[in-house]
């Protein structure tokens, strides 16, 4: 998509009206997001999808890796993505925002941070920075742990390794997911063991478990130990389609308490992603009502009547 479309969609967005009768075509009615197995990102979708349900939408989440999110942002097989970690995804989304395919919306989550992170053994043992991690090759065992094959921080500490950077060519990059990593790192303070591993926050994993941030990446994961923002991707024909959808994303802003919260209880608690979004949508009325604000029903009613007191039930589409 040019430049001229994308400052009309800017445009779109800026003007239009309050509470303005819904016109939107009936491929609109059904939104379908991307899940790339990140607690947080399940919990903000979740969040999403509620509200979307109880404007009278329906939705539909995909569970898909990074580079495969992008690849249906682009086809239109997916509508919406709320996990642009930024800058470590700039790589990944930079090919298809330059044709115009794939659109940012704006910054849902500030104060986040994406980096190597160590257990309380290699603290207790000396591990402090990126620059140690040669000398302790065989307290860890050679090892870094990542995530899914195909994430963005996994790409990052495969380049380390290939550019030899601190001294690290003859380490090995261990990819599994988001829960296997972290059961890794239990057992490994559990046994006493020394381990390095991508770390973030927001997570549960920052009070869980006793973890620290190795500094001196920057690099690779940027400053601030790998401090970041996450954004809001979509598709771009989808969003100029469908201008009322696109105000509720523009207008989402998370916080780091928020998901920790939610990310807590679905975690501790195995429970249903979406009940837990249910009971925090409910307890937090102001916030929502600021989401809210320009954004109708399907129907084309104010949505903030949509959230009377409501039922107990979950969208019927959805997973868990």
């Amino acid at each position: 998509m040019s430049l001229d479309i994308r400052s009309k969609l800017a445009a779109l967005l800026c003007c239009v009206p309050l509470f303005a009768h819904a016109v939107e075509p009936e491929r609109c009615n059904q939104v379908r997001f991307a899940d790339v197995g990140w607690s947080d990102i399940t919990v903000t979708t979740a969040v999403t999808r509620h509200i979307l349900s109880k404007l009278g939408y329906r939705t539909q989440v995909k569970q898909l890796s990074v580079p495969d999110t992008y690849k249906s942002l682009a086809a239109g097989k997916i509508d919406v993505f709320l996990g642009n970690w930024m800058p470590s995804m700039e790589n990944d989304l930079r090919p298809y925002q330059q044709t115009g395919h794939v659109l940012t919306l704006g910054t849902n989550l500030e104060g986040a941070k994406y980096t190597l992170a160590i257990n309380q053994a290699a603290y207790e043992g000396g591990l402090r920075s990126f620059a140690d991690l040669a000398a302790a090759k065989q307290q860890l065992g050679g090892k870094l742990y990542g995530i899914e094959p195909g994430n963005d921080g996994n790409k990052l500490i495969q380049q380390m390794i290939d550019q030899n950077a601190f001294n690290l060519g003859d380490f090995t990059l261990v990819e599994s997911n988001e829960t296997s990593m972290l059961a890794q790192v239990k057992r490994a303070q559990h046994l006493k063991q020394w381990i390095v591993f991508l770390g973030w926050e927001p997570h549960p994993m920052n009070t869980a478990m006793r973890i620290h941030y190795l500094k001196g990446g920057d690099e690779f994961f940027g400053p601030n130990y790998g401090g970041a923002t996450v954004h809001t991707n979509a598709n771009a024909t989808f969003i100029e389609r469908c201008p009322n959808v696109a105000r509720l994303l523009k207008n989402l802003h998370f916080n780091l308490d928020m998901e920790n919260h939610l990310m807590s209880a679905i975690l501790d608690s195995n429970t249903n992603p979406h009940r837990e979004a249910k009971k925090w949508i409910e307890a937090n009325p102001q916030i929502v009502m600021g989401w809210l604000e320009g954004v109708t029903t399907l129907a084309g009613e104010p949505a903030a009547s949509a959230f009377k007191p409501a039922s107990d039930s979950v969208p019927t589409d959805a997973q868990p």
